[in-house]
């Protein structure tokens, strides 16, 4: 009978036991019981513990940060370690893995588990970034939210942040069908969302990831405004004297930016506005010490900062960095030991020029380039160009990712602490790549990219419902992060043999073809003809879009072949494959008519389109973020104005 023994009574432990067994049994159905017990001296069985525990040497810097796996096993047992709880956990996915087991998608119906006895393994390695995971965005149900907290660490991803203290705004739109007209609203209250934060925290702290929480808010709420609404733009709200003042003095008045509170800066240079805002953060801090990393970011808007003598007299990061220390010294005589986040985003993309951080090891840089094209990537090539110059709220935006990679640069030659990646690559660009495989290759080229910039890893910002077609772009970026001499190519075969089984290649050269025939470039809005025309207008790609109507019946006709799989996942696949042959024909009509000029033409097929696609999302959600995705369209057959004017 095969034994789990743990070397330390842990929570965390005796969960990654728990999914051991599991799995186990499911390889092997008549290997009857698996026995977990906590034996401290084990000497046989499958052990589980830090690595400490069996008197292995540990590359990690930080061993509570860092994740370093450790696998060596024979056909009975051996060790399952890690340089912390979490990593034990990673050691027992990647034990499966290396014996066959492969998590394609969230959820049951993603996991492929073989039905074969065990092999010996042997596996060691320290994670080759700090960061890696995802922030929620887009839109969540709490079943999706709970399935992927679920697999997220089984691709050793070891991240997860929950924007927002109530993050109501992307449950709202879920929950609200906004672009379903064939489901009914299913409203949802504050307090619903707050609870359900609170249960992902706890599936979070089972899994022992690092809970990254908040973000944005903080220049809202300590005010008595309101953030949770997110986007939503308020008339003529009701401001008190004191909330007035707190506010930015932009064009002469104090006053909510474009009417969303969220996205509206504060007079940095008031003392009064910077204590409300550290009272509120160390409010925080304190009642919520399982924060990991607590993030501190300004608003959400761009070119908004003071105007006033006071506040122009240093740059937005300056007086940024001014709040980060004032926090610092309060934390510090309250003895907590939060680690803060602050940003370096639109705004304060532009580094500081007077104020320095007092206490690095307290603190992590976040770099957040939103504004960055998604057609080229970092490498050891890459000539960085001069900064752009810094104009109080009339900045020239930096495009490119090496515009960007500028700015990060001039943070870096004052700032010298621990510095990780905010990307975008799952927000609204992952939604004009319909077939996904021009983002999973960039993707991975950023990855690449990560130790030219002085960067250790990366958090997502965007939908956790990024599996249609398939999941192969989020399963790069799990290996990509984890392990940065991976083979794309030969990753990309796993998943694809395992996903779709001796169709795999077949599929393969058709998302590719898709993704080519959609091209980014011009999807993104890059390849404008000229000024005067929409960004779309071009008769050459409606003609080049005809090709879509055969790639479709390429994709029934795959499907068609196969109507029963091997295995579970495989039938997913097949199923998502044969319902995105529709999705693309109904893009590809909106984006023709774009393409020709047609904007009203455009925007009608993409209100039928909407609609007559959304009859599916009930079946497809856990891997397809409906809303998301119309309101990405949306914004683009109604756009004739380049998409970073637009941010």
């Amino acid at each position: 009978m095969l034994k789990i023994k743990l070397l330390r009574a842990e929570n965390v432990l005796f969960f990654a036991a728990e999914e051991l067994k599991k799995y186990l049994r499911m390889m092997m159905p008549r290997c009857g019981e698996i026995g977990i017990t906590f034996e401290p001296g084990a000497t046989d069985g499958f052990r589980l513990g830090l690595l400490e525990d069996f008197g292995i040497p540990s590359e990690a810097a930080d061993p509570v940060l860092d994740d370093v796996i450790h696998v060596d096993t024979q056909e009975e047992g051996g060790i399952l370690a890690g340089s912390n709880l979490r990593s034990v956990l990673f050691a027992v996915y990647r034990f499966l893995r290396l014996n066959g087991c492969r998590w394609l998608y969230p959820g049951i119906d993603g996991e492929h588990i073989p039905m074969q006895d065990i092999a010996p393994q042997k596996y060691h390695k320290l994670a080759d970034h700090r960061f890696r995971g995802f922030c929620n965005e887009g839109t969540e149900s709490q079943q999706s939210m709970m399935e992927t907290i679920d697999f997220y660490p089984k691709l050793e991803m070891n991240v997860y942040m929950l924007e927002f203290d109530i993050p109501y705004v992307y449950y709202q739109r879920y929950y609200e069908h906004e672009f379903n007209p064939t489901r009914p609203a299913e409203p949802v209250s504050y307090n619903q969302v707050l609870q359900w934060k609170r249960q992902c925290e706890a599936e979070i702290a089972k899994r022992c990831l690092q809970f990254h929480d908040m973000g944005h808010g903080w220049t809202a709420e300590p005010f008595g405004l309101l953030s949770r609404n997110g986007w939503k733009q308020e008339e003529d709200p009701v401001l008190t004297p004191e909330q007035q003042e707190a506010l930015a003095l932009t064009k002469g008045v104090r006053k909510f930016h474009k009417g969303i509170a969220l996205n509206t800066n504060v007079c940095m240079s008031n003392p009064k506005v910077r204590a409300t805002m550290i009272r509120s953060i160390v409010a925080h801090a304190e009642a919520y010490s399982h924060v990991d990393f607590l993030h501190v970011w300004l608003a959400d808007g761009k070119r908004n900062h003071c105007e006033c003598p006071e506040c122009q007299i240093m740059r937005p990061s300056d007086w940024y960095l001014v709040l980060m220390n004032e926090l610092d010294a309060v934390l510090t005589e309250k003895g907590l030991p939060t680690r803060i986040v602050f940003i370096a985003y639109v705004d304060t993309m532009f580094a500081p020029e007077h104020i320095t951080v007092n206490n690095p090891q307290r603190f992590s840089l976040l770099y957040a380039p939103i504004t960055r094209k998604y057609t080229s990537s970092i490498t050891e090539d890459t000539v960085v160009p001069e900064p752009s110059e810094y104009i109080r709220n009339a900045w020239p935006i930096p495009e490119s990712a090496e515009a960007n990679l500028a700015h990060l640069k001039q943070w870096q030659k004052t700032w010298t602490g621990p510095v990780f990646c905010y990307e975008y690559h799952f927000w609204r660009r992952q939604c004009r790549d319909v077939a996904l495989m021009y983002m999973s290759r960039r993707i991975y080229e950023d990855i690449l990219g990560l130790k030219y910039m002085g960067v250790d890893g990366i958090v997502e910002d965007g939908s956790q419902r990024h599996h249609f077609p398939n999941g192969f772009a989020v399963y790069i970026f799990a290996e990509a992060l984890m392990n940065r001499d991976c083979d794309y190519d030969a990753v990309m075969e796993d998943y694809f043999r395992h996903a779709y089984g001796d169709a795999w290649k077949e599929v393969k050269d058709y998302l590719h073809t898709v993704s080519e025939v959609f091209d980014y470039g011009w999807m993104a809005g890059e390849k404008r003809l000229a000024p005067q025309y929409s960004v779309y207008y071009d008769p050459a790609r409606a003609e080049r879009l005809q090709q879509v109507a055969a790639l479709a019946e390429k994709a029934r006709s795959i499907a068609a072949a196969h109507p029963v799989m091997p295995t579970r996942p495989q039938a997913v696949s097949m199923r998502l494959l044969q319902l995105h042959a529709e999705y693309i024909e109904g893009f590809a009509a909106c984006m023709t008519e774009k393409a020709l000029g047609n904007n009203e033409k455009a925007v009608a097929l993409f209100e039928d389109f909407c609609a007559s696609f959304g009859r599916h999302e009930v079946e497809i959600d856990r891997y397809y973020d409906h809303e998301m995705a119309m309101a990405t369209l949306k914004i683009d057959v109604n756009r004739v104005k380049p998409l970073y004017d637009t941010f």
